[in-house]
């Protein structure tokens, strides 16, 4: 077991890095997301982790959107790309600064699409220069309106406040989607042992209005019938 997860650790090293390598060394953002996608799809077949999409037809084949998803394990990023491979949509992922200097992630981090975000700033300003920046060049953004990982015992954990602003200064429509299952957990299993064939299931909601009045985090918990009560995995 112990050693499984050494030799996984150093594969996903070695793979991580050679993408963002790759990365670095393109522009377009069609050659990105195949990239993108590529690494998403190796890491999680060395896993041996499947993604199946609920309600795939409710997502869009192109435009611009505010993806929001919930957030409890590191692969999520790697999920959400599975989910919109046969789409042409191609996002921004807004992530934390620490990142871009970690040793694992930073050449990936820098180079694939990313808008770093300072957790410990008081001002979310620049960020949202970025971001607009970014909308006008024609990109999605892709974001974890809870902010960081949910470790606790609920569904979802409360929305940070920027999302529903970025929303409305971009005029983005809000492009919801769910992981349904325990991705935290699934992985750690996959970390033990990868000789048996694991499944992630992602569920695709209906867009949401940018200018909603109930507010983003109310409706995206009424998409998925999500509330604040004990975790349920599937």
């Amino acid at each position: 077991m112990f050693f499984h997860k050494i030799k996984m650790a150093i594969y996903a090293m070695f793979l991580t890095n050679a993408c963002g390598f790759k990365l670095k060394k393109i522009s377009s953002h069609a050659q990105k997301k195949k990239i993108r996608l590529e690494y998403s799809e190796l890491l999680l077949s060395k896993l041996n982790i499947k993604v199946k999409v609920k309600d795939q037809h409710k997502l869009p084949q192109n435009g611009q959107f505010l993806l929001i998803s919930n957030h409890r394990s590191i692969i999520d990023p790697l999920i959400i790309e599975i989910a919109l491979k046969e789409t042409t949509v191609f996002g921004l992922w807004v992530a934390k600064k620490e990142l871009a200097d970690s040793l694992f992630f930073a050449s990936f981090v820098k180079n694939a699409g990313t808008i770093l975000l300072n957790r410990e700033s008081k001002s979310m300003s620049d960020v949202f220069k970025n971001i607009k920046s970014h909308v006008s060049n024609g990109d999605s953004i892709f974001i974890f309106p809870e902010g960081t990982r949910n470790k606790q015992e609920v569904d979802l954990s409360d929305f940070k406040n920027g999302t529903q602003i970025i929303a409305l200064k971009n005029k983005l429509p809000i492009l919801p989607v769910y992981i349904r299952t325990n991705a935290g957990m699934v992985l750690q299993s996959a970390l033990q042992s990868s000789s048996k064939p694991l499944e992630i299931v992602i569920e695709i909601g209906e867009i949401i209005d940018y200018k909603t009045k109930l507010g983003v985090e109310e409706v995206y918990r009424r998409r998925f019938g999500l509330k604040n009560m004990p975790y349920s995995n599937v």
